[in-house]
């Protein structure tokens, strides 16, 4: 659990930082004012989101609306498919229903189409 949760902790200091840096980054956020979460189906361990103003930031705690929510089936799942080097871990992880998402399907495609550009 601890370390599902430094995860997802280190990728909002990523997307922090992407929003500072990379030019790419921000032209993808431009436009965009939501919250959206991360979190165990049991929602023992979640981080919100927070992209407004071009920036994004995070909290570690659950939102009251996200506008979506990636619910994987418990931390050691979630760990180990955001860490897999498979390019289809998480494709396969829906379809094996290791993780479901709820809310604006289009929100969560924009969100996969932005993580190319967080790197460690």
């Amino acid at each position: 659990m601890i370390k599902f949760r430094m995860l997802l902790w280190f990728l909002g200091r990523m997307m922090k930082k992407a929003s500072r840096k990379s030019e790419e980054f921000k032209k993808q956020l431009a436009g965009q004012d939501m919250v959206f979460q991360i979190q165990t189906e049991d929602g023992k361990a979640a981080r919100q989101f927070i992209v407004k103003d071009n920036a994004v930031a995070s909290k570690g705690k659950a939102a009251s609306d996200p506008v979506f929510t990636i619910n994987f089936r418990d931390a050691d799942t979630g760990l180990r498919i955001m860490t897999s080097k498979d390019r289809n871990a998480f494709m396969k992880g829906i379809q094996e229903k290791d993780i479901t998402v709820t809310g604006d399907l289009t929100k969560f495609m924009w969100f996969q189409g932005v993580s190319k550009y967080l790197k460690p």
